[in-house]
């Protein structure tokens, strides 16, 4: 399992400085004006400790918001700037990008299991993310497996270890793989 250990960082240039390093600061701002709601995501510079807004909505009608969503923003719910940190779509628009170094860790529950052995049973592996990190499939097997990148590239090559995505694919949604004792047999064999 890939486990949260914090909210990614959020690269964009501060105003005040020349850091470009900001995290959340827990709280969301909700200004009305008439029918029409502001929401804004606020932020805190790690250098300088200057506050900005990054944009949810702009002049959006407030019926157009679902009522659950807009009490969500005015209590500050952790679980909503949790989602709007996390939210590529919203650094996309917003032009910054999200940093994920340091926000996960792998957990492993998997028995011992001696990959080299010729008589291993097959082995059925299920990745699941708690927080959507891109991480390259490569360093999870790597990580997981304890293995050198020659081994895992020497292991899918062969065929003894079968993913749904390329080894240097970046996941952030949970995906099962295989791996076999041997190589599954080439249409030209059977």
């Amino acid at each position: 399992m890939i486990s949260e250990l914090g909210l990614p960082t959020i690269v964009k240039a501060c105003v005040s400085c020349r850091s470009t390093r900001h995290r959340p600061t827990g709280k969301i701002r909700v200004n009305a004006n008439h029918k029409l709601l502001d929401v804004w995501l606020l932020i805190c510079c790690d250098l300088c400790g200057r506050t900005s807004k990054v944009p949810v909505h702009e002049r959006i009608n407030v019926r157009a918001l679902d009522h659950e969503r807009l009490v969500m923003f005015e209590n500050n719910d952790p679980a909503i700037v949790r989602q709007l940190t996390m939210d590529a779509t919203l650094a996309h628009r917003a032009a910054y990008r999200l940093d994920w170094a340091g926000t996960w860790q792998l957990d492993t529950d998997i028995p011992f299991y001696d990959l080299q052995r010729p008589d291993a049973a097959p082995l059925k592996v299920v990745v699941r993310f708690e927080l959507p990190a891109p991480v390259r499939v490569e360093k999870l097997l790597t990580a997981g497996f304890g293995l050198s990148r020659a081994a895992v590239h020497g292991m899918v090559g062969s065929g003894r270890i079968l993913l749904p995505l390329p080894l240097d694919a970046k996941a952030r949604e949970d995906f099962t793989f295989l791996v076999v004792t041997a190589p599954p047999l080439s249409p030209e064999r059977a």
